[in-house]
């Protein structure tokens, strides 16, 4: 097989007689191409992979559906990863990302794969004992394979027999090891033959070889097998190469066949690898400059292989000084501020604009739903801050996003919101007000069709309510990162013309109920008008959620001043689930007067207090004058279900159950991280002792204070607890103090309980 050289587009296949075109790749610009010993990958610049060929060992990664694939099959796994580089090996392939990610699949009897095992793989499997270590270049040979970093450090893993690692063994390696040999050298060139492998460190002008030389092919007469890397006795390394050619800087490039060694000594250093499309700062410039016709469809075109593909996207932008080479989880390589630079450069070129958002618009349908690598992930915090456009394409083209994001695996989702999280409070405000917008809109469109009897106000449009949940869970996000949002920038204001809608309308199943699964779309008024009249519309014997309707069925609810508690739960234990949507009227045996309002307040405000007596052992008063719960709480779980349900018959009937509970409980509940001041709140005392230790900056009155990583817990008798396994004998320090906070505060508001 090759490519042409020109523009590296072309593939050509050999037969023994004559070449040909690959036509299943006829219409593709292929940028690179490996051979293995039967199967064959090329690499599109549009970013997609194909392969073809032998298929036994899993070698073409697109699963184990047949053992011969004739034509060239995309790799779908790893749609959306930029690949800057791929190589195959006997019966196994790996490729590269432009941030550093390797990726292995195929045969794997030696461990070549460097998966920890010697198990197949029939699609592309992340190498995780090589994350971050800023991979540039893979080699594969017959049942090795190489791989090089940035820094020039090599590691080999695979078969070892012949020394084709260089750890001066035979043994085999599962997984990526470094060739000590070569530490210090900065490597900058690799490659793998069957059974041997070069490389070339430019520093001293030596090219090193082991593995390997039955056929010759380490270029000396020593042994049949070379453990360790050793120069070759060549005019490359006695620095007499390209005298002939009279040249005073020559350039070296190794290459490896199966049993061969070159080393090619050329006047201009030119790579043979081109990489995938990216968008570069003179493309823009171009684009952005005064054209004509001519011109405009080759920008187009450029725009167009860009812009229409994910892997493309996620090669673009990314952060410069190799940060990005740190992707994972928790972050995403992406450098938004450049994106928002391309943004504002193309906003002053609408017809550039309108032609990338076109292609934008064309490929999120198609986006990846697996994705193999926080890589993918790129793309869903890039396209938002391209379509910041008020106008109908950007807003069709954000609930097209909505629905690719929500379409997410769980796992997946969660790695989204983690990225989401770390970016900036700017882009993060601004992704919210992008939503947040689009919300806006489409339930105005929702009023005004409903108004016209255009639409069924029962529905929501599955694009309306994936926008609607990328906004919650960005509220989500933002409280868990301490709002840094303020609420009212996901607040719709919309919602407020639906609860008026629907009062016209009388109907129970207005989408309203569908809105309240959204909670952050509302303000504090907007919410307490819907719990009013979801509380009417449950209690109406109707069933009608007009505020005003009437004849509501009652919960006669009579109870004994002396014997409140266990009448209150007896009635509790008693009622059907439907009698707790009726209207509690309270009357105290003995005692005059309708319930207006105050015997039921009465009855949630003394039910309060006696609870929080340290006779019924479900809290403990505290000296900040708060409850909480006891240490053996465990054991009142009946009375906490019955706590909850008188809290919520109190929630539903307009009423107060004043429980003195901390700050830290409702974060809690809502799934927040207390802090310091919550404890604080809760234990006055041991919140400012603890506050004293973190602001101590003098080391040695921390150690003059004798404190370890234990607490005294109050019960029968004081007893010392260990908030961490021999924490007895872990001594406070300035290193240690905020483990010890994070200890404290667990073991007081959760372990504790």
């Amino acid at each position: 097989l090759c490519l042409t050289a020109q523009h590296l587009s072309t593939l050509i296949f050999f037969s023994p007689s004559f070449c040909r075109l690959v036509k299943g790749l006829g219409n593709r610009d292929i940028v690179q191409i490996a051979c293995g010993d039967q199967h064959a990958i090329a690499l599109s610049r549009g970013g997609q992979l194909f392969t073809w060929g032998q298929n036994t060992h899993g070698q073409l990664g697109v699963g184990s559906q047949s053992t011969l694939i004739p034509q060239p099959q995309l790799v779908e796994r790893l749609q959306g990863i930029s690949l800057a580089q791929i190589a195959a090996g006997g019966a196994h392939s790996a490729a590269v990302s432009l941030s550093g990610a390797v990726y292995s699949w195929g045969k794997n009897d030696f461990g070549q794969l460097g998966l920890r095992d010697t198990k197949d793989r029939d699609c592309p499997s992340y190498i995780g004992a090589l994350e971050h270590w800023k991979t540039v270049f893979i080699s594969c040979g017959a049942d090795h394979t190489a791989v090089l970093s940035k820094e020039g450090l090599v590691c080999t893993f695979g078969a070892g027999g012949a020394g084709q690692l260089g750890h001066n063994s035979t043994r085999n390696e599962l997984t990526p090891r470094v060739v000590a040999e070569l530490w210090g050298a900065r490597v900058s060139q690799v490659a793998c033959g069957r059974q041997h492998t070069l490389v070339y460190v430019p520093s001293l002008d030596k090219v090193y070889l082991f593995g390997s030389d039955e056929e010759g092919q380490l270029g000396h007469e020593r042994k049949p097998t070379q453990l360790i890397p050793l120069p070759i006795n060549s005019p490359v390394n006695t620095g007499e190469s390209c005298q002939e050619n009279n040249t005073s800087q020559e350039v070296i490039e190794i290459v490896a066949g199966g049993n061969q060694s070159i080393v090619l000594c050329k006047k201009n250093e030119n790579s043979y690898l081109n990489g995938i499309a990216t968008l570069k700062d003179e493309d823009v410039d171009t684009w952005i400059s005064n054209f004509g016709l001519q011109r405009w469809e080759s920008i187009k075109k450029n725009i167009r292989l860009i812009f229409s593909s994910e892997a493309c996207i996620n090669g673009s932008f990314l952060e410069k000084r190799d940060k990005h080479f740190k992707t994972s989880k928790d972050f995403s390589g992406v450098d938004l501020s450049e994106v928002q630079r391309f943004y504002d450069k193309i906003s002053k070129k609408p017809k550039v604009l309108q032609e990338v958002q076109k292609e934008i618009e064309r490929l999120l349908p198609s986006l990846s739903s697996s994705p193999i690598s926080p890589e993918n992930f790129r793309v869903y915090l890039v396209l938002p801050f391209l379509l910041q456009g008020e106008d109908d394409s950007s807003y069709h083209s954000l609930q097209l996003l909505a629905k690719a994001i929500m379409k997410l695996q769980p796992k997946d989702l969660q790695t989204l919101e983690c990225l989401w999280s770390n970016l900036e409070t700017s882009f993060f405000k601004e992704l919210v007000i992008l939503y947040q917008r689009v919300s806006q809109k489409n339930l105005s469109q929702f009023i005004v069709e409903v108004r016209s009897c255009q639409r069924n106000p029962l529905n929501l449009y599955p694009h309306e309510t994936a926008t609607l949940q990328i906004l919650q869970i960005l509220y989500q996000v933002n409280s868990r990162t301490g709002c840094r949002v303020q609420e009212n920038n996901f607040y719709v204001p919309q919602v407020k013309l639906i609860i008026r809608l629907c009062w016209v309308i009388h109907t129970e199943e207005m989408a309203l109920w569908k809105l309240t699964k959204y909670p952050c779309i509302f303000d504090m008024q907007d919410k307490i008008i819907v719990h009013y009249t979801e509380r009417n519309a449950l209690s109406s014997p109707f069933s009608t959620i007009h505020l005003l309707s009437m004849g509501h069925e009652q919960w006669v609810f009579p109870v004994r001043r002396q014997c409140l508690l266990q009448d209150i739960w007896t009635h509790l234990n008693d009622a059907p689930t439907q009698q707790f949507r009726r209207i509690l009227t309270v009357s105290f045996v003995g005692e005059m007067g309708q319930d207006e309002g105050g015997p039921s307040q009465e009855l949630f405000s003394v039910a309060a207090r006696t609870l929080c007596q340290p006779s019924t052992g479900a809290f403990r008063r505290l000296a900040s004058g708060l409850v909480w719960f006891h240490s053996q709480a465990s054991s009142c779980e009946h009375t906490f279900l019955r706590i909850g349900t008188l809290c919520g018959m109190a929630l539903y009937n307009g009423r107060m159950v004043p429980f003195p509970f901390p700050r830290a409980l409702y974060k809690m509940l809502l799934g927040l991280t207390p802090t310091l001041e919550d404890l604080e709140e809760l234990l006055p005392a041991a919140g400012r002792n603890l506050q004293g230790i973190l602001d101590e900056e003098c080391d040695q009155i921390l150690e003059s204070l004798d404190l370890n990583f234990t607490i005294m817990e109050e019960g029968d008798s004081m007893v010392a607890v260990e908030l961490k396994k021999n924490g007895a004998n872990i001594p406070v320090t300035k290193g240690n103090r905020l483990v010890l906070f994070f200890f404290f505060l667990s073991f007081c508001l959760v372990m504790s309980v």
